[in-house]
């Protein structure tokens, strides 16, 4: 794509490219031979997804235990109970 009014082109969807390029690639004209849409994927975090996680699970695991000993004093079967 360009922007018409500047004449700039976005790499990402459209180049300008020389013929002696497309000569190189057997005057192959298929754009993704000259032209990549990839995106790269985000990066992740592993060490603080897992220490969000352990937390959240710590969390989970209060609450289950808070909300039994509500049902225990309403004579109901705990969580996680068969």
């Amino acid at each position: 794509m360009t922007n018409h009014s500047r004449g700039e082109w976005e790499g990402r969807y459209a180049r300008r490219v020389p013929i002696a390029e497309i000569e190189e690639n057997g005057y192959n004209l298929n754009i993704s031979r000259y032209v990549s849409t990839a995106q790269a994927e985000e990066e992740i975090d592993l060490q603080a997804v897992h220490a969000e996680l352990t937390v959240l699970e710590r969390k989970i695991a209060e609450a289950t235990q808070r909300h039994n000993s509500f049902l225990q004093e309403l004579d109901l079967p705990p969580l996680g109970a068969p």
